[in-house]
């Protein structure tokens, strides 16, 4: 009986032999987590909490296990951060944009079923702007006209010796001064004749664009 006790108080020693290792690597881990990251030289780095540094350059948690379980980034510059959010607000600027030409792209289809229609009220649109001009030009011509009788009668009364009365020099200063401004507002409606019809003859351009979309996908 002595026999087998010695026996099983061998083994049972064999086995906590063995175990020791084992257990004395599970008490060299850690029980809770840890911080790990690398400094500007590339040094490496572990604490029980992140240091400043750590924050600046960015750090991983590391697990009781020593399992990597999550990375946080560096913290970033004033500069970056603004870029960042710039980046952001034109990203978001650019869908609102592309929605809006989306809404604008399906109201031209809906209100001009046929290409004419878009072409005739924009040539409406543009006979206007014609009009404007020419009844400006008229004015123009009147104001021109009235301007050369002034200052031909003011010529008159220098030729004759006699004063200019004062009203009448006021009048050809007024009168000057509403043909530069009529010159000017002609000049305006002018270049705004010639930007219409340019974005006119786009938006026709890419109407027919969505117009040949639209019956590809019909078909």
């Amino acid at each position: 009986m002595a026999f087998y006790r010695g026996i099983a108080l061998a083994a049972l020693t064999v086995l906590l032999a063995a175990a020791q290792p084992a257990a004395a690597q599970r008490s060299s881990l850690p029980d809770h987590n840890r911080y790990k990251w690398r400094d500007s030289e590339g040094n490496l780095h572990y604490a029980d909490i992140p240091t400043p540094e750590a924050v600046r350059l960015g750090y991983e948690v590391i697990s009781p296990q020593g399992i990597v379980i999550r990375r946080v980034e560096r913290t970033k510059t004033p500069e970056e951060l603004a870029a960042a959010k710039a980046a952001q607000a034109k990203a978001q600027a650019d869908l609102q944009e592309a929605a809006l030409r989306s809404r604008s792209d399906s109201q031209m289809l809906v209100a001009f079923p046929a290409e004419a229609d878009l072409l005739r009220t924009q040539q409406q649109q543009l006979d206007l702007l014609d009009q404007t001009i020419k009844a400006a030009r008229i004015s123009l011509r009147s104001q021109e006209g009235t301007l050369a009788d002034q200052l031909a009668h003011a010529d008159e009364l220098e030729q004759a010796g006699k004063p200019v009365p004062v009203v009448l020099t006021n009048r050809i200063l007024d009168l000057r001064e509403q043909i530069d401004t009529h010159r000017k507002l002609i000049a305006r409606k002018e270049q705004e004749r010639v930007e219409t019809a340019e974005r006119f003859e786009a938006d026709a351009a890419h109407y027919r664009k969505l117009k040949l979309a639209q019956d590809e996908r019909a078909h």
